[in-house]
Parts: structure tokens; sequence; C-alpha cells
């Protein structure tokens, strides 16, 4: 089985998972809204949200940095990226970067596969872990 840093386990990406999905799922609710460019004037909760993007996207990254392989780091990628898109959508606001909400989008949708991918792997890893007394068929008499 390939090796897993912070994806270690089955129930580590199943909730890894379900967060992704959430977030898929937000992120196609607020592609809906229209987001205005930040400014000096701008209400707090525009500055609240865009502080949570940067701090979101930084953890993101850093998850991304120290992912142990491939498969891992691309779901971490997706995810960062979708993030990084949220931010400069926060910041820039809808005109200043149309494709935002697409990318971010298509992001996660590929961040939930790989996701399936990764449970896949696990869930697999977990089948073959079983003895063979477990897997024996029942016979009824």
């Amino acid at each position: 089985m390939r090796r897993y840093v912070i994806l270690s386990n089955r129930k580590r990406v199943i909730i890894a998972l379900v967060h992704t999905v959430a977030f898929l799922l937000l992120a196609v609710y607020t592609g809906m809204l229209l987001v205005r460019p930040l400014h000096a004037g701008s209400p707090a909760s525009g500055w609240i949200i865009a502080g949570v993007y940067v701090a979101v996207t930084t953890a993101l990254l850093v998850l991304a940095a120290i992912s142990g392989n491939a498969i891992e780091r691309t779901y971490f990628g997706f995810c960062t990226t979708s993030a990084g898109f949220g931010l400069v959508r926060q910041i820039l606001g809808d005109a200043g970067i149309p494709a935002a909400v697409y990318v971010r989008v298509a992001m996660l949708a590929c961040a939930v596969v790989m996701g399936a991918v990764m449970l896949r792997g696990h869930s697999r890893a977990a089948a073959g872990k079983t003895s063979p007394a477990d897997s024996a068929p029942c016979r009824t008499i």
C-alpha cells in the first residue's frame, strides 16, 4: 500500500471526504452569490472571510507540502487551489476574476474523486488483512 502521511487510515479519509463534499456544496451555493471586491470601506464580514481564506489556504498548503505520496499531495493540492481561488475571488470580487467560481468547484470535485480513490485503497487494504476464515462462505445445512 502507498505511504500516506496525513490521511493514513480509512477514518481520516472519510472525515476528509465528508469535509470536501460539504465545501463543494458550499462552493456551489456561494458561487450563485455576488461577491464585491474588498476595499477600505468594506464590511467587517468581508475582511473576516478573507482572513479565514488566508488561514485555510495556508494550512492546506502546509498539508500539501508534508503529504506522503502523489495521491495525497494531489488531493491537498486540489483543496489548496480551491481555497486560493476563493481568497482571490473574495479580494478582487466577481468582476476581477469571473472564472474563480468554476475553478473552485472543479478543484473540489477533483478532490472528491481523489478522496474516493484513497478511500478505495484503504478499503482494499483493510479487506486484504482479513483472515481466510473470515472470508470463507457460510454454509447452512
